[in-house]
């Protein structure tokens, strides 16, 4: 059976179901849809404004923050809004065309969000590993170079993906449905590229980071033991900081593989259970709506966005001199 055929035999199990909700609660699930891609937008936009415009939140690992935030603003600016009328619909509205962009800007934004949560793995491996090397080397502008070369290889990932699939209806449109068939060889090379590795690195250097939190609770407790008060409380507060840093991006990062590990396991079982419409809507909802839990992250563990955010709601960034407030105290 070549690809054609299968994505033929596919479209039989895709077919456009009557809507039988009632009209109040059509209503209802349209404005929950509008409120939670709302709500990403603008949580994600508070957090690109914080970092850009505060002078102090100018460092490498908030670049990372920024690129993770502007990420997560994409999804929920271009992809998630589609996807949740699509649902509530049961039937794809928008065309053929538009079909092949969502699922290539699809691919790129969660590309992009995977390597960004693995870049974050490894800049606070980095930190806590070798602080004196990560402060001499890793300059805001380094972190800068990285960021644009990570989106410039997912980019260039999603063109890739499109030029080698464009001939052989990998983005068929079932009658009233889009989905994205890939062929076997592109099936590994997405399930090795935007899962296998990055995962690969996130567990492992998660769990080094770990390891080396842990030590510095044993470093502390024997400077309480060894050291002058003065003395203790600056390298304690610093080894803290860092600690602590780790393990908020550590709760964003495992908040991030609960939302994308039911996507993938579904997508290794594509070929041994039957795809159901339903099934997949659910789990690229589920995926997506990290992009809105991750601004709540930032609220619930960082009080520097909690000041950020008080001072944009309240118009005070436009304020002369606003960039150079002090928003760490």
């Amino acid at each position: 059976m070549n690809l054609t055929e299968l994505n033929q035999s596919h479209c039989e199990h895709f077919s456009c179901p009557e809507r039988s909700v009632s009209p109040a609660v059509y209503i209802l699930l349209y404005v929950c849809s509008a409120a939670v891609v709302l709500l990403t937008v603008c949580g994600n936009l508070l957090v690109i404004i914080s970092v850009l415009h505060f002078k102090q939140l100018h460092t490498p690992t908030n670049t990372l923050v920024l690129s993770l935030a502007v990420s997560d603003f994409l999804v929920g600016a271009l992809v998630m809004l589609p996807e949740l009328i699509w649902t509530i619909e049961s039937c794809w509205i928008f065309g053929k065309d538009f079909c092949t962009i969502f699922w290539l800007t699809g691919s790129f934004i969660m590309a992009l969000s995977i390597y960004n949560i693995a870049l974050i793995a490894v800049d606070r491996y980095l930190a806590l590993s070798n602080p004196f090397l990560y402060t001499n080397k890793i300059s805001t502008r380094t972190m800068c170079i990285v960021v644009y070369s990570n989106w410039c290889v997912c980019l260039g990932y999603s063109i890739t993906l499109y030029n080698f699939n464009e001939g052989q209806n990998s983005f068929l449109l079932c009658p009233g449905q889009c989905f994205l068939f890939l062929n076997e060889v592109w099936s590994v090379i997405e399930l090795t590229y935007l899962f296998l590795f990055p995962l690969s690195v996130i567990i492992i250097l998660y769990t080094r980071v770990f390891l080396i939190a842990m030590k510095h609770v044993t470093a502390i407790r024997e400077l309480n033991n060894h050291t002058r008060p003065k003395s203790q409380k600056i390298t304690s507060h610093s080894m803290k900081s860092e600690r602590k840093a780790a393990k908020v991006l550590g709760i964003l990062v495992s908040v991030f593989l609960v939302c994308l590990l039911p996507y993938f396991i579904y997508s290794l079982l594509g070929n041994l259970i039957e795809l159901q419409a339903e099934t997949i809507h659910t789990l690229l909802i589920w995926l997506y709506l990290n992009s809105t839990i991750n601004p709540f992250i930032y609220a619930l563990f960082y009080p520097w966005f909690r000041r950020c955010m008080n001072l944009i709601t309240t118009l005070k960034i436009c304020q002369t001199q606003s960039a150079l407030i002090n928003v760490l105290s």
